[in-house]
């Protein structure tokens, strides 16, 4: 999914605003957590509690659980969906547009490519790690949901790709991913889904056939809410606020969540607590590197993004600095680095060349391609006061800023102007038309850093969305959805088909939805 975190209209700022005044307290619940990640989770039976009956519990009020809602209420199940956070849609506000193939809006367009040809694309970008039945399951489904989509008042701007020459399977939204979000939670509540928001899911009831017997919960007020039901889907969102646990899954503590709020991994937990195997629980969404803090559509940022050099923090470079054009490959490579920091550096020749010319890499649908900076002089200034970015008068100094070894730092910076020169990057194979010498001062660095978007799975699940024990067997009335689930990817993000997060959240929340609605009947 490729995700804007922030400028993502009214709407998502909206549902940022309302994140950003929840972050103190769900900073206390992961503490919390994370000190007690590998305990049972307890239950405090001396609270009060409220007791419902439903057919199938949702855990989870992002994409993937509101998607699962509402397919199973339109399979005439009855619905219970848990919200943790005050509103529902999570980092699914913030999504630009969604992947498909085979679409109507596609066959409109002339774009020819098929299931077929993208379920190969998939398969051979994770070197056949992702469970094949997964992906081909999300791609069966994709077509279809536009369609659902569309008929529950979703509408799409425009069809694109996510770098020149791609694949034109990215569906952008109108109004981005929160006028989804709104459309979907609309449609919930005129099929009679109970929404119960500011109630986290704790902990499964099973039977005395381990087979699901409904879910425990804890409301706003610290009430036990009881519920008793033949299936539960979880849908929880993963664990990206959850430092214990990407410290063991992934050792991925020099990276930062951008968009990411009260993500802690309950629903993964639960279902780990009851047998579930685990899968996929080391792949991250990694994103573009950035600045610390700074909005994604801001010219601090985009400057950032460009693939000037790369150094890090001893003042060598350390890859191909196009890897921004595939930005999960660009997480990789910062993520190797110590600190998962590095700096991004440049002349004022450059500055000016993306002041009046505009940027070679877009960042987005927000900051396009060609892109002129004209705020980028302001920009730098603030990100000095901030100390996001150092300027300096020579090479020598900027070293300094840095605490940099000064020979270190000019060796680097002639081999990337001889680079230039020749127009041959010996050293990381550059395409030379992407690298511009550093020579005329005042000389900038912009600090970056490793982000990430989400963790991309927890539970082992089936291509209906069973979840599946260690013993491979299924769970019975237990369902997995979205970044909790695990075989969609293999060891990257796959930018190959962009909105592709987004588009498992809604395929396989809606597959989730389907057979849960079905398992009741039977």
């Amino acid at each position: 999914m490729a995700l804007g975190i922030v400028g993502c209209g009214d709407k998502a700022a909206d549902a940022e605003a309302v994140n950003t005044n929840i972050q103190a307290k769900e900073n206390k619940e992961k503490e919390k957590t994370n000190e007690e990640k590998n305990e049972p989770i307890e239950i405090d039976e001396s609270a009060k509690e409220i007791k419902k009956d439903t057919d199938v519990v949702v855990v989870g009020g992002g994409v993937a659980g509101l998607s699962a809602a509402v397919s199973a209420a339109e399979e005439g199940a009855k619905v219970i969906l848990l919200e943790k956070m005050p509103m529902v849609g999570g980092t699914g506000n913030f999504a630009e547009g969604i992947f498909a193939v085979e679409s109507n809006l596609q066959r409109n367009e002339n774009v020819n490519t098929s299931r077929d040809e993208a379920f190969n694309i998939m398969m051979d970008y994770s070197h056949w790690r992702a469970d094949a039945k997964i992906a081909r399951a999300f791609v069966d489904k994709s077509a279809d949901s536009i369609d659902w989509l569309e008929q529950k008042g979703v509408e799409f701007s425009h069809l694109t790709a996510i770098n020149p020459g791609g694949l034109r399977t990215w569906h952008i939204f109108d109004g981005r991913g929160a006028a989804m979000s709104k459309a979907l939670q609309a449609e919930a509540e005129k099929l009679g889904v109970e929404i119960l928001l500011e109630t986290t899911g704790k902990k499964l009831k099973m039977n005395d056939n381990n087979e699901v017997a409904g879910i425990i919960a804890v409301d706003q007020d610290g009430s036990n809410v009881n519920i008793t039901a033949s299936s539960v889907i979880i849908a929880s969102g993963g664990f990206a606020n959850n430092d214990a646990m990407l410290e063991k899954h992934t050792n991925a503590s020099n990276v930062e969540p951008v968009g990411s709020v009260g993500k802690l991994g309950e629903g993964i937990q639960m279902a780990w607590e009851v047998g579930a195997d685990e899968k996929g629980t080391d792949v991250l969404q990694l994103y573009r590197p950035g600045v610390p803090g700074e909005a994604t559509d801001s010219h601090l940022s985009a400057a950032a993004r460009q693939p000037h050099l790369w150094i890090n923090k001893n003042g060598e470079r350390f890859c191909n600095e196009t890897v921004i054009f595939e930005w999960p490959y660009a997480g990789n490579a910062l993520a190797n680095q110590e600190d998962g920091i590095m700096h991004v550096v440049f002349d004022s020749n450059t500055k000016e060349y993306m002041m009046n010319e505009g940027i070679d890499i877009g960042v987005g649908v927000m900051v396009p391609v060609g892109t002129k900076l004209d705020e980028l002089e302001e920009a730098l200034k603030k990100g000095i006061e901030n100390n996001d970015v150092v300027e300096a008068k020579t090479i020598k100094d900027l070293a300094k800023a840095l605490e940099i070894d000064e020979e270190v730092l000019n060796d680097t910076i002639s081999k990337y102007n001889s680079a230039d020169e020749i127009k041959q990057d010996g050293e990381f194979a550059k395409d030379s038309k992407y690298i511009q010498s550093i020579t005329e001062g005042p000389f900038y660095a912009i600090k970056s850093k490793s982000h990430f978007l989400g963790t991309l799975g927890g539970i082992r699940i089936n291509d209906k969305a069973e979840v599946i024990n260690t013993e491979n067997n299924i769970i019975k009335g237990l369902y997995a959805a979205g970044n909790d689930a695990g075989g969609m990817y293999g060891d990257s993000y796959d930018l190959t088909i962009p909105g592709g997060t987004i588009g498992f959240a809604v395929n396989f929340g809606r597959i989730a939805g389907e057979n849960a609605a079905e398992f009741i009947v039977k």
